[in-house]
């Protein structure tokens, strides 16, 4: 599969999306700049969270205050520990139960993630996506990307890359037109670490599932 810079879009298929179908994709987040692709809610806009420049530009074009921190997606469980650093039990125990899915789980922020995409909070929501062609981005970009909905803030997210508008007329995106999304909820997102585990926010996964499997583990004080 072959794209042009110059066009700043390629297709490429829901379900057999490769690595190597994205490699434009990849050299322009390498690049500094935006990639709109879709998730399992949403289309996504992805930029390296490493890079500050990357990172401003993509608070520029959705108009989002900087105190706003910006969610993450990885590949595969291995590629958020390469990235963020090892997870603590609980919150590896949510990832092997819902990822691939719609769970971010708060981990810390190391030093290599701009300063900007946690909001001076220290902490990132990640999760890994069940939506191949997010997965594959993820993978092409290093391991690591952003994923905020791909709309202007305050504008409802786009479901299919020819409800861009005004996002992919910009010149620093590049569109991966990987079908429609599927809508609906945006991902539940947990906060394992503490004694009580916390809902942060509502979303795709229902909180009783979190708490079900969090009850498996012996000893855990939960909270419904």
């Amino acid at each position: 599969m072959a794209a042009d810079k110059a066009v700043r879009h390629v297709r490429v298929h829901p379900e057999a999306c490769a690595v190597v179908d994205l490699a434009v994709a990849a050299d322009w987040l390498a690049d500094g700049g935006i990639v709109a692709f879709p998730t399992e809610t949403v289309y996504g806009l992805a930029v390296d969270p490493r890079s500050e420049p990357a990172v401003e530009r993509l608070f520029a074009l959705k108009g989002r205050a900087l105190r706003l921190a910006l969610p993450l997606v990885a590949p595969s469980i291995e590629a958020v520990e390469l990235a963020l650093g090892p997870l603590d039990s609980r919150s590896r125990q949510l990832a092997g139960g819902f990822w691939p899915g719609p769970l971010s789980l708060i981990v810390p922020a190391p030093a290599a993630i701009a300063r900007e995409v946690h909001g001076g909070g220290g902490t990132v929501a990640v999760r890994v996506p069940s939506h191949p062609v997010a997965r594959a981005v993820a993978q092409a970009a290093g391991g690591l990307v952003t994923a905020t909905s791909a709309n202007r803030h305050g504008q409802s997210p786009a479901t299919r890359a020819d409800e861009l508008g005004v996002i992919a007329d910009d010149p620093r995106v590049f569109v991966v037109d990987g079908g429609p999304a599927p809508g609906g909820l945006p991902s539940t997102i947990v906060d394992a670490r503490p004694e009580v585990p916390m809902l942060v926010r509502a979303g795709a996964v229902p909180w009783e599932r979190v708490l079900e499997l969090l009850s498996k583990r012996p000893g855990l004080t939960l909270e419904g």
